[in-house]
């Protein structure tokens, strides 16, 4: 028993290293206030590719996931020479894009809008354009946001309940809501569930005095 207990704690920390030496570029923002889970947040412009799909909440993310994922890997029209795994192959391919965090998604009437966010080094005019149609880049102005940030499944439910969290503190702050909230998720599909990093953003109109 004993033993088994001390396997279970090297392969946990291990994980936890392995996902601590991601290093992976996060959307910049400075936080403005904080409560408890809570925080307001002032996020600087940036660029999205976005894509919007069918399906409920859970599936529609998986989905559009492997869409927007095929893009910054390479399924774009900036064409380059990468060598393959082969010793003596090479071909075409379109440029790669290193991987951010978080993976947005929101409400689009029925269906979702999906988004990466795009590394900075990048502007409008230097990101490969799309091969697929159905991926859109855009720039998102500098804005403030409410977030609540929680661990657990990515399930609808877990989400709503953090929702409604969220949504009356920001009542609470005397804050008014500037658009739909977004789901924001930062660990790849097979980081343990209680080890990841969600979150829930609400844009919101702040008072310049």
């Amino acid at each position: 028993m004993k033993r088994t207990i001390r396997t279970i704690l090297a392969a946990t920390f291990i994980l936890i290293g392995a996902v601590n030496s991601m290093a992976i570029e996060e959307a910049p923002y400075k936080v403005l206030k904080s409560n408890d889970k809570f925080e307001l947040r002032e996020y600087a412009s940036h660029i999205l590719a976005e894509t919007i799909v069918d399906g409920d909440q859970e599936g529609a993310g998986s989905k559009a996931f492997r869409r927007l994922f095929r893009y910054i890997s390479g399924d774009n029209r900036s064409r380059a020479t990468v060598a393959m795994t082969a010793p003596v192959s090479q071909e075409k391919a379109g440029e790669k894009i290193s991987m951010t965090t978080p993976v947005g998604q929101q409400r689009d009437g029925d269906r979702w809008a999906v988004s990466f966010m795009m590394p900075s080094s990048y502007t409008m005019e230097t990101l490969p354009t799309p091969d697929d149609p159905l991926i859109n880049l855009r720039q998102v102005p500098t804005r403030h946001m409410a977030a609540l940030r929680y661990s657990g499944f990515w399930s609808e439910s877990n989400y709503r309940d953090n929702l409604r969290e969220l949504e009356e503190w920001v009542h609470a702050q005397g804050l008014t809501a500037a658009g739909a909230p977004v789901w924001a998720r930062y660990d790849p599909p097979w980081t343990l569930w209680f080890l990841r990093r969600n979150e829930i953003l609400i844009p919101v109109a702040v008072n310049s005095k």
